[in-house]
């Protein structure tokens, strides 16, 4: 393509666009669908440049003409409650149900991960005793020691902020950090993984798992759920840039980072959930079976929410991206 011999063609459409957009009266009806098909014309113009003869001024004009034009004649909206109600009842159950095939594997392989830390650092009192020195290690797990007091060392309310705040940052990270090819996920779930295997190691080592599980279950089901839904669309996002599958590499990245944006305003919902429960549940007085009794109800209430809401909402055709209004315009790329 002869760039020059191409904006000399078009200048003058691009200009009339230009000019109409800045029409402060009224567009008469002529005006309105001369605006809509000179909207298109310039899309397509602007899929031309891109493809054949990138010009980062020239493509940054038209980029800003074809949003312009967009909003002109799309409108614009405001998000309203029935948005709300429509990403919690459809778009974000829809977007983890997508996402299961990624976050459930992750899931069943940390587990087992953190199971086989916990054993070794159980069966191995040198690896214990790397961790601590024993005065530590008997502080920590005797009863009433530092791991039964962690969740009650602060007052409830701000111990469940403090918590979901920190989590929220987790999982965050996982969704963010997935873009680069998902290695930083895999650090980050190892982490925690081996914080969960420490404990789970020291307290069995004691004698006391049934206490360690007491004390984690009821908001660690929860909790790390939404870790590894994080963690997993993390790792997809980062698989989209190895392989798009039958999308560009920018779209698929665009479409699947929209969805991870949505998904980590609904993780947020649901580790607040999880931080309520370890702030105000784990701690108090209620008998160990009724603490894991919530935890459990909390997870499974989760994973009906996701199967079955987000189930219907998929086959119904949701994908947890933005819908087709909200998104930017694409056109056909010139081969």
């Amino acid at each position: 393509m002869d760039l020059d011999v191409f904006v000399s063609a078009h200048r003058a459409e691009w200009d009339r666009l230009d000019a109409l957009l800045r029409r402060r009266r009224r567009l008469t009806g002529a005006e309105a669908d001369e605006l809509v098909a000179l909207y298109q014309r310039t899309a397509t113009h602007l899929s031309l440049i891109q493809s054949s003869a990138p010009d980062p001024h020239l493509t940054g004009r038209l980029s800003q003409l074809v949003a312009r034009a967009r909003s002109a004649v799309a409108g614009t909206r405001r998000a309203s409650w029935r948005d709300v109600t429509h990403f919690l009842g459809q778009g974000f159950p829809a977007a983890v149900y997508r996402a299961r095939h990624w976050w459930v594997p992750t899931a069943l392989v940390s587990t087992a991960v953190a199971v086989l830390l916990g054993w070794w650092i159980g069966t191995h009192p040198e690896v214990q005793s790397s961790i601590a020195a024993p005065s530590q290690l008997r502080e920590l797990t005797r009863p009433g020691g530092e791991y039964e007091t962690y969740y009650s060392s602060h007052p409830a309310a701000a111990f469940a902020a403090q918590v979901w705040t920190n989590n929220a940052q987790a999982a965050a990270m996982c969704l963010v950090l997935g873009v680069f090819l998902g290695l930083p996920v895999l650090w980050v779930l190892f982490q925690n993984m081996l914080n969960l295997g420490v404990g789970f190691g020291l307290m069995s080592s004691a004698g006391r798992l049934d206490t360690f599980l007491g004390l984690v279950l009821p908001h660690g089901l929860l909790e790390l759920t939404a870790v590894f839904v994080a963690a997993g669309t993390g790792l997809r996002l980062g698989w989209t840039l190895i392989d798009p599958g039958p999308r560009t590499r920018r779209a698929a990245l665009a479409e699947e980072g929209r969805a991870a944006i949505g998904m980590a305003i609904g993780l947020a919902l649901v580790l607040l959930v999880s931080g309520a429960i370890e702030g105000f549940v784990t701690p108090s007085g209620l008998p160990t079976w009724a603490r894991i009794g919530i935890g459990v109800v909390a997870e499974l209430a989760f994973l009906a929410y996701v199967y079955l809401l987000g189930g219907r909402a998929t086959r119904a055709g949701e994908t947890g991206d933005l819908g087709a209004t909200e998104r930017s315009a694409s056109v056909p790329m010139a081969a």
